[in-house]
């Protein structure tokens, strides 16, 4: 499945009638402890706030989500969420692995607050090549041999 990578901020969303049916549709797919409000409430004020999704594309469609919060300084992911229709079909691997290669680009570490990486999520990054190590109230998220992940 060739999933790319689409950034998703205020402007894009705004412009895109498609990017705002697809996200409201990928976290109305997550299981609800995992939003801290109301889909709509939940991406208007992660986008308000200035941060943005980094999304799975396919197809003109997007499929996958993780919230991002750029601190200037480290990328900070929360809610990751893939839906339900296309899990375990590699979508949210496929993610994570262009969130970290793009992540690398940009000389960004990776971080997850402790309280938003599950059990299920830190596996996930595990089998993906990615070191999962507490620091205190987060997660540093470091892809051991940071390759092209084609």
């Amino acid at each position: 499945m060739p999933v790319t990578l689409h950034h998703v901020d205020r402007a894009a969303w705004e412009a895109d009638a498609q990017a705002q049916v697809d996200l409201a549709r990928i976290y109305a797919d997550a299981p609800q402890e995992r939003l801290p409000a109301a889909v709509d409430a939940f991406i208007d004020g992660h986008l308000a706030a200035g941060h943005a999704f980094l999304c799975a594309r396919f197809n003109d469609r997007l499929l996958g989500a993780v919230a991002v919060r750029d601190d200037g300084v480290a990328w900070w992911l929360s809610h990751f969420c893939v839906r339900k229709p296309t899990r375990r079909r590699g979508v949210g691997s496929r993610l994570l692995l262009l969130v970290g290669a793009a992540a690398g680009a940009e000389g960004r570490p990776l971080r997850a607050e402790a309280a938003q990486l599950q059990m299920a999520d830190q596996v996930l990054l595990s089998r993906l090549g990615f070191r999962v190590t507490r620091d205190g109230d987060h997660y540093e998220l470091v892809r051991i041999g940071q390759g092209d992940p084609s």
